[in-house]
């Protein structure tokens, strides 16, 4: 069997397309951050569409999106809370325990 090598990048994410505005607002729920979202002028060179393109992931490993965008986000945060308590980082007090 004749394997072919890919080069440059390849996309991992999932193909559900999310503006940056609501995954900082997700963020923000799941954290029970009480921070406020800023909204800024974009550059002009700033991609219009942020849809990770994965088909050559999927062509050439055999990649599929398992993973809700929400449940990562949830597991992400889990675990930097959990590397920073181990570190000696506290949480701030009063934080609220991050929702389901």
């Amino acid at each position: 069997m004749e394997h072919l090598l890919e080069v440059g990048p390849v996309n991992l994410g999932n193909p559900v397309e999310v503006t940056v505005l609501e995954l900082a607002q997700e963020i923000v729920r799941l954290t029970g951050s009480a921070s406020r979202i800023v909204l800024r002028p974009l550059p002009d060179d700033d991609p219009r569409q942020r849809r990770p393109a994965i088909e050559l992931a999927r062509r050439s490993l055999g990649f599929e999106p398992r993973v809700a965008l929400r449940q990562g986000l949830y597991a992400t945060i889990q675990s930097f809370r959990a590397a920073l308590l181990g570190a000696g980082e506290c949480p701030r007090r009063g934080e609220p325990a991050l929702a389901s």
